[in-house]
């Protein structure tokens, strides 16, 4: 009788497989890599990659991230290379990625659609506690933050 394996149900990977591919995910190997390695189908490595991946994203966006504290909130816009023309926010093709740190403590960053006022404001009212300190950059989207979310120091 073959023995199960007690890490994935009804899987055709022996126990010993399936560690092998845990610890290639867990040095970060690709697929094709982790394929060739231990002799399992990249399409199969490719379903087991996903599950870990899955419960990482389950668990980064339910988790309550910052407690009461002093913030500081920013945005930014990324492109893998200078482009001639306009700079500066208004410059085509760029990515804009905002960003939340607790002082002393964790970051949180998400690329967002824009960095209009509603967008920024949803962020940080699901990420930061009523009761604590914003400082920001006195851009105009985080004007009004006083009224919409926390007391809000702008430096």
């Amino acid at each position: 009788m073959k023995k199960k394996n007690k890490y994935a149900e009804s899987s055709h990977l022996s126990e010993g497989k399936f560690r092998s591919l845990l610890k290639c995910f867990s040095l970060d190997l690709d697929t094709q890599k982790t394929s060739e390695m231990t002799g399992i189908n990249r399409n199969t490595v490719n379903k087991y990659y996903k599950l870990p991946r899955l419960r990482i994203m389950d668990i980064c966006e339910n988790e309550s991230l910052f407690p009461k504290g002093e913030f500081e909130v920013n945005e930014s816009y990324f492109r893998p290379r200078r482009v001639k023309g306009k700079r500066g926010r208004g410059a085509a093709k760029k990515t804009p990625v905002f960003g939340i740190l607790k002082r002393g403590g964790k970051v949180y960053t998400e690329i967002v659609p824009d960095c209009t006022r509603d967008t920024l404001v949803k962020i940080i009212r699901g990420k930061v506690d009523l009761e604590s300190v914003i400082h920001s950059d006195s851009w105009r989207s985080y004007d009004g933050h006083v009224d919409v979310t926390t007391r809000s120091i702008s430096e």
